[in-house]
């Protein structure tokens, strides 16, 4: 697994290493169970895949390091949609002037045409409603 290659002056210069198919199954079933190894577990492990107790150790490590960047990246993403739709809900406040003129008493004296978009405006299925009973008392 470790092989040891000669570099361009004639001194020992270390791969890294590469792990079967069986041993990344074995550590990421690991993983997913605990994120941290004690002495003895990483001792079985690595005795049982075949490796060196500092190659699980330096995985675990490593994949940790990918875990908490992937778990900070999940995070961002959800406050920013968490953001987005407090913003979204903030911006339909925003339209406080225009729900005055719906929350006021009406003036005897509007036209229907005002009520009637005052109505689609704030409750689109009223405005249907409201187009229904009229028909009905004609």
């Amino acid at each position: 697994q470790n092989s040891v290659l000669l570099d361009k002056d004639g001194k020992r210069k270390h791969t890294r290493p590469t792990f079967s198919g069986q041993q990344i199954f074995a550590l990421e079933k690991t993983f997913e169970q605990t994120k941290y190894l004690a002495g003895p577990e990483r001792a079985r492990l690595a005795y049982s895949l075949g490796m060196t107790e500092s190659q699980v150790k330096v995985w675990f490590q490593n994949r940790r390091t990918k875990w908490r960047k992937k778990h900070a990246a999940e995070m961002a993403s959800a406050k920013k949609k968490q953001d987005s739709e407090t913003e979204r809900l903030k911006g339909t406040s925003d339209n406080e002037e225009e729900d005055d003129d719906y929350n006021k008493p009406l003036d005897p004296n509007s036209d229907d045409e005002k009520i009637t978009q005052l109505l689609k405006k704030h409750k689109p299925g009223s405005a249907l409603l409201m187009h229904t009973s009229e028909n009905d008392s004609s």
